[in-house]
């Protein structure tokens, strides 16, 4: 391998870039643009559901129940009903995803039972979001339950007993805040390498079959290993840029606490990118038009990065079929790597197994590329 070749080779790639608006569109705006759409836009957190209460009763009971789903944070009351007829009406009309109905006699049978019936009704067209709301209901009843409780035991002077009861006391460790954002923007960063870096390679040969200049590039003494290298190279450093980008924006933007080790991130980051570059140089050497091979980058990219890698669904609830295809899918050892590193402070101990599998997949793709281009014009 000759080094002058290989710098000279990655000189004129990189004046390729500088003159292709599409390119440096792709290598400066992207990031920012799916930083800000992703960072902002995908959120597994629910807040102020929109919630309709029937209200039969109207008393100081039953209001200090409708202001415990106030206060919660997680509903808003978006309107006041006078009728079952009108709560159907509200939800068919998606005024509110869920209806609270508290029947007329709610104070008279918790005064002498010590039991009041409530009801609550959800539209569960999302299924997801209607299960995170029923639970956020049924932690709302527990807590306004405890309350009634203790107000209706005192009122009669009895003092509950102690004896045998269980005190939970919960803690989260990691994401203690249980913000969906800490865990969605590095998996964001995951998605955005490997999509920028697989288009901007995926044009590096195709480009030279559509400008006529294959010709040239075969007549040179450059040999095929030294061609991939030279057309890499820039693509790794501007893949270098975009990932401190984005890994400042997840840090000092949307504030995602970072409690690794900076050295393990950066060398498995380039690690993921390199295996990102490799797969779209070797597109485009099999697919000669820019345009398909832009495609077939996007197809190969997107799609199993945000359905297969952890992204947004946990691997570990697929069906098993699924789960063992996922191991093919590259940024899941990326993604399952970021999250550890920005959460838990994991080291290389701890992420042996997804490190591995990223180097195996390196060189697997990398002896592939190296192959893939030959000198000759047929």
């Amino acid at each position: 391998m000759n080094l002058r070749r290989v710098l000279a080779m990655a000189y004129k790639e990189m004046l390729q870039v500088w003159r292709d608006p599409r390119s440096l569109a792709i290598a400066l705006l992207m990031p920012l643009m799916q930083m800000v759409l992703l960072g902002y836009g995908v959120s597994l957190d629910i807040r102020h559901v929109p919630l309709c209460v029937l209200d039969q009763e109207n008393s100081q009971t039953s209001r200090a129940v409708v202001e415990r789903f106030v206060d919660s944070g997680w509903f808003a009351v978006s309107r006041t009903l006078g009728s079952d007829a009108a709560v159907r009406d509200a939800m068919d009309r998606g005024s509110c995803i869920g209806a609270l109905v508290i029947p007329a006699d709610f104070s008279r049978r918790l005064a002498t039972t010590g039991t009041g019936p409530v009801q609550i009704v959800f539209d569960a067209t999302d299924a997801n979001t209607t299960n995170i709301a029923l639970g956020y209901a049924q932690g709302v009843v527990a807590l306004a339950t405890s309350d009634l409780d203790a107000t209706w035991t005192a009122a009669r002077g009895i003092h509950p007993a102690n004896v045998g009861m269980v005190d939970l006391e919960p803690r989260v460790w990691f994401n203690e805040g249980l913000e969906s954002r800490n865990f969605i923007i590095p998996g964001v960063v995951a998605v955005i390498l490997a999509l920028v870096g697989a288009q901007l390679t995926s044009l590096t040969v195709s480009r030279e079959w559509e400008r006529g200049t294959m010709e040239q590039l075969v007549s040179t003494p450059v040999t095929p290993f030294e061609v991939m290298l030279g057309k890499l190279m820039p693509y790794f450093l501007i893949g270098a840029i975009d990932a401190a980008f984005c890994l400042l924006a997840a840090m000092f933007w949307f504030d995602v606490p970072f409690n690794g080790s900076l050295a393990t991130l950066l060398v498995t980051t380039a690690l993921f990118i390199v295996v990102v570059l490799s797969i779209g140089y070797l597109i485009s050497v099999r697919v000669r038009s820019q345009l398909g091979a832009s495609q077939v980058a996007l197809l190969v990219t997107l799609l199993p990065t945000t359905l297969l890698s952890g992204y947004t669904f946990p691997i570990d609830q697929m069906p098993a079929p699924v789960r063992i295809l996922s191991l093919l899918v590259y940024p899941r050892y990326y993604v399952t790597i970021i999250r550890a590193v920005f959460l838990k402070g994991s080291g290389v101990i701890e992420l042996i197994d997804p490190i591995m599998g990223l180097a195996i997949y390196a060189v697997i793709v990398l002896a592939l590329a190296s192959r893939a281009f030959h000198k000759r014009l047929d």
